[in-house]
């Protein structure tokens, strides 16, 4: 039996760096889409001279920009990859071999291997981190601002056995940058549920996350990288609830005047798209 056809999707925004080696790891696909919120670093062009196709839209969030992707598919089945993972050729057999012999699920899981500051991760509990990426083309993202997945009912879903690679932070630059917008963009959704930004949640909720990720999931294992890691994620968690105590206590802005440091938020970030 002839294998179901299959377009890879890579969003992409000022990924001129990591594009390439990206695209190289999909070259057994059928079609490669590009959708680029206009870079500003060649990108696109980079994309086009790797004989990919780029549509180009302005970015909202990644739920909506992957939602907006999907229809421009040629093909039935979507393989769905940022520009910072990578598709091993294990992981791209099996693939195959799934559309080969007919899928019995409408998507299927893939469990990725998470490097941190160039170091693979293998505890803390990112040994477990999976996502859908590989889907019916009829799918769409949940509508979420922030870590949506596909949205399809659990007995549909089956599990790929071979990993991707996710080069998830190449620097502290890069995990501040996208951590303390992702903190902005919770806040919102914590503030609209009702919840309270109390010193208790700050303090706690950090300190009981750096416990879970570096002494009961075994972070300890992976070293500095692996408290550097549970630290840094402790900070993340608590940084949502003192954004959300921002937000619900405003402070009186001098008129006219900006803060020192202050700088106009980018509105796209490198690896946004699951985190």
């Amino acid at each position: 039996m002839p294998s179901l056809p299959i377009t890879a999707i890579v969003p992409t925004f000022n990924e001129a760096a990591n594009l390439a080696e990206c695209i190289e790891g999909l070259r057994w696909v059928d079609e490669i889409l590009v959708v680029d919120s206009f870079s500003e670093d060649g990108t696109p062009e980079i994309a086009q001279s790797l004989g990919t196709r780029v549509v180009q839209r302005p970015y909202e969030n990644s739920a909506s920009q992957k939602n907006w992707a999907i229809p421009q598919a040629s093909h039935q089945w979507i393989f769905l990859l940022d520009a910072d993972e990578r598709c091993t050729p294990e992981l791209a057999a099996e693939i195959r071999s799934v559309l080969e012999a007919g899928p019995e699920k409408d998507a299927y899981w893939i469990f990725r291997r998470n490097f941190f500051l160039g170091k693979e991760i293998r505890h803390g509990g990112w040994s477990n981190d999976k996502v859908i990426r590989l889907f019916k083309r009829d799918l769409r993202y949940q509508n979420l601002p922030v870590h949506a997945d596909v949205d399809v009912p659990f007995e549909r879903v089956g599990r790929l056995r071979r990993r991707m690679l996710h080069y998830s932070i190449d620097s502290l630059d890069q995990f501040f940058e996208k951590r303390l917008r992702y903190a902005t963009l919770a806040a919102e959704e914590l503030d609209r549920e009702g919840r309270r930004g109390h010193a208790g949640f700050i303090v706690l909720r950090g300190g009981l996350h750096f416990l879970k990720m570096f002494v009961l999931r075994g972070g300890f294992l992976d070293g500095m990288h692996g408290f550097v890691l549970a630290f840094l994620y402790s900070f993340y968690t608590s940084a949502k609830y003192i954004r959300l105590w921002e937000r619900q206590h405003p402070p009186h802005r001098r008129a006219n005047v900006r803060n020192q440091g202050a700088e106009t938020p980018s509105p796209r970030l490198r690896g946004e798209g699951q985190g």
